[in-house]
């Protein structure tokens, strides 16, 4: 018996390594986002680092804007359809997202609560082009009707 556990410990992981999950097209749909950003927005400035991780399977972010830092990673669940991220950051916060493309866009959405206050929490990526993009960050106070804009942020890829 414990030769046929060390056999299996050995012998596996060759086994694993050939099979690589085949993702869906949806899964390249952040890959846009990929690269180094500078960022500017009203009264900032800061980077965006944005990589493809796990052979491409989940985009992590890291970004720095003064003394604000967070880091993100999001995955596309063949099952769910749906993009999810996980953020974190360095005043404590943790926001899960879910979304996708919608209307040209990638979108994702959160329900959030303060205060005994339920509201929704988007981010929006839009005027994407090859070496810039436009993000915002928003509040839906009415279940989605309408938005406002808290952080809007300019991307512009770092040069080489």
């Amino acid at each position: 018996m414990r030769w046929m556990i060390i056999f299996l410990l050995l012998v596996m992981p060759v086994f694993a390594q050939d099979e690589k999950p085949k993702l869906p097209a949806e899964a390249r749909q952040l890959d846009f986002w990929i690269g180094e950003w500078d960022l500017t927005w009203e009264g900032g400035k800061g980077t965006n680092t944005i990589t493809a991780i796990l052979d491409s399977a989940a985009i992590q972010e890291a970004f720095v804007g003064g003394d604000f830092k967070g880091k993100s990673v999001s995955v596309y669940n063949k099952y769910t359809k749906m993009w999810q991220q996980t953020w974190v950051d360095n005043s404590g916060a943790y926001l899960d997202f879910v979304g996708g493309e919608e209307d040209g866009e990638m979108r994702f959405w959160r329900e959030a609560k303060k205060d005994g206050v339920t509201f929704l929490q988007r981010m929006r990526w839009y005027n994407v082009e090859k070496d810039r993009l436009d993000w915002n960050w928003e509040r839906s106070d009415d279940g989605g009707e309408s938005w406002k804009v808290l952080w809007q942020i300019h991307y512009e890829r770092k040069k080489k």
